[in-house]
């Protein structure tokens, strides 16, 4: 009896050993790699933290990214994400991010929360998971 119990327990420990080496390779072995649209919204949402930190300060933004015309083209991490929705949802983004940087120093808290907001109405839609951190850009 003390055979069997001694057998099933090296075996169960040999295979409990192997399971944890294996998840260990394809953690270390995993790659992630980002999409151009997934950089550009990085890009995006840097502008964005700097352009906050300008209002905040009493400044107004200046040099209006022309980059950000790539969201038209650049590749999403999903291809099917790109429909009409998105392209509309594109179009206002670029369209409140204009105002923002042609707004009057008064109105450049409203303009950059409406930039922001059109951020969030777009995200809200497909791709929810950085919502919280894009409502950091809002000025209170």
């Amino acid at each position: 009896m003390k055979k069997i119990f001694l057998l099933f327990f090296l075996i169960v420990f040999s295979s409990c050993k192997k399971e944890v080496s294996k998840k260990n390779v394809i953690v270390e072995n995993k790659v992630v790699k980002q999409s151009e649209m997934a950089a550009l919204m990085l890009t995006m949402y840097t502008t964005n933290l700097e352009n906050k930190k300008m209002i905040l300060e009493g400044e107004s933004p200046t040099n209006y990214p022309k980059d950000f015309s790539k969201i038209y083209s650049a590749t999403l991490t999903d291809s099917t994400d790109r429909n009409a929705s998105f392209n509309a949802f594109s179009d206002f983004y670029l369209y409140t991010l204009k105002k923002v940087y042609n707004a009057p120093k008064d109105s450049l808290k409203i303009y950059h929360n409406n930039t922001v907001n059109s951020c969030i109405s777009c995200h809200e839609t497909t791709c929810i998971g950085p919502i919280p951190r894009i409502k950091k850009l809002l000025i209170q």
